[in-house]
């Protein structure tokens, strides 16, 4: 009988690349939902800002609690690596301790019931055996590991290092092994995918990326995650306007919109260049915008913050992600004051939020009536009796889904496209039919 595994992999999209990773080298385990049951507990961390560290930890300690006698607890990725010595010494729940170095060697480090932390930062290349999770028709492919950037808000570079990009030719690669798979619909995600490849040279490298994916057969739909303002170019941005393949979906954290306070962050641009890149953005036919933005950063005053909440209603993004400024030691903000105390951070966030639901609402409101190519995902979560579609436009999981409750199309299978008709929004939640095979 095959030993079982439970896996957990918290924080963002490019952590879960490397659990799937952990999940090829575990092929041979059976995946049970309950910890209870579980061989090996592996949960992959997350050590971003102060709210993912608690939940990372949280999540070990109660898993520990569930977990059966001889089971081995692991605990892997970002938090791991960050306090790699005060967890060792802190958590003797944890059997064995790892960070973000060794995702390919996890099962030799189960084997031996051994801690390690190799000096170097994973990256996924085409070798690497993955199993997909969430999706037969959708994966992730990451460019790049580290960071060049200098926010002074940002403890990433402190331990993912600086920018490391897969090879062109590497990547295109691990596309054409997905679609043979059955994948064709990509995510391309870094911590600063408009960075790729300047560490080998190339200044545009995402350019040569959207060409490159549009010559793969089999590649129907695909997006990029996570663009830096000050590495994005006007260039990039026309070419995704007129790609066929790469959908007109734009991911760039702007993080702030007043001029001081971007300067504060390091972000290394102004808030009038953020401004015409967002502005090309908009401009592209059929587009989508999503940014992240920071609240209660280090001597934000007032009137700053009222600067951003007023940028973000006018400019009308459709979907922010907001986020509370959270102290990270090792950090140059760290040593910034005055701080803004938490409750005042809080009241901010709130205000910002309600503004951000606004619009997010109008940005819903604008596709009734329209036809649109989407992925039957399956039964959605919400509501029994109706399915769940993802538009392409969108990214999944963040940008949420349209609930089907009609179709003119017989035995509707998942994982496939049709076309969807919008027919209504209710809050923030859209209503489509299926009204043919795409």
């Amino acid at each position: 009988m095959n030993k079982k595994l439970h896996v957990v992999s918290l924080g963002c999209t490019k952590n879960l690349v490397d659990t799937e990773v952990m999940l090829g080298r575990l092929k041979n385990f059976e995946m049970t939902d309950s910890p209870d049951e579980a061989d090996v507990i592996i949960v992959n961390t997350c050590g971003f800002i102060d709210a993912a560290k608690e939940e990372s930890i949280q999540t070990v300690l109660n898993l520990h609690e569930a977990r059966k006698e001889d089971s081995v607890l692991v605990m892997a990725g970002c938090l791991s690596e960050r306090y790699k010595q005060e967890l060792q010494k802190e958590m003797p729940e944890v059997d064995i301790f790892t960070g973000v170095g060794d995702y390919d060697k996890i099962d030799e480090l189960i084997a031996k019931r051994k801690s390690h932390f190799t000096p170097h930062v994973f990256l996924a290349d085409e070798n690497h055996e993955r199993i997909v999770t969430g999706s037969t028709s959708h994966a992730y492919v990451k460019l790049a590991e580290g960071c060049n950037q200098t926010c002074s808000f940002c403890a990433i570079p402190s331990f993912k290092g600086k920018l490391h990009s897969r090879t062109l030719e590497s990547v295109v690669k691990e596309v054409k092994r997905l679609v043979n798979q059955g994948f064709y619909d990509f995510s391309f995600i870094s911590q600063d995918s408009s960075s790729y490849l300047r560490d080998l040279g190339k200044n545009d490298g995402l350019i040569d990326l959207i060409k490159a994916i549009e010559e793969i057969d089999g590649v129907k739909s695909a997006r990029i995650l996570y663009l830096y303002p000050s590495t994005t170019s006007m260039e990039l941005i026309e070419t995704i306007a007129v790609s066929k393949i790469f959908q007109n979906y734009f991911d760039m954290p702007i993080q702030h919109i007043n001029h001081r306070v971007l300067k504060a962050m390091k972000r290394g641009i102004g808030s009038d260049k953020i401004k015409i890149l967002l502005n090309a953005m908009k401009a592209v036919p059929n587009s989508f915008v999503r940014t992240s933005v920071i609240v209660g950063f280090p001597t934000e005053t007032q009137e700053e913050f009222e600067d951003l909440c007023n940028y973000i209603e006018e400019f009308a993004f459709d979907r922010v992600n907001i986020f509370e400024y959270s102290d990270e030691e090792g950090t140059s903000a760290y040593e910034l004051h005055p701080k803004i105390d938490e409750e005042t951070i809080h009241k901010r966030a709130e205000k910002l939020g309600e503004i951000v639901e606004e619009t997010t609402k109008n940005s819903l409101n604008k596709m009734v009536g329209k036809t649109l190519e989407m992925i039957v995902e399956g039964p959605s979560e919400e509501h029994e009796y109706l399915l769940a579609a993802r538009p392409l436009l969108w990214a999944p999981e963040i940008d949420g889904t349209v609930l089907i409750n009609d179709s003119e199309v017989e035995g509707v299978e998942f994982g496939k496209t049709y076309q969807v008709l919008v027919t209504e929004s209710a809050g923030n939640q859209l209503i489509g039919k299926i009204i043919n095979a795409s």
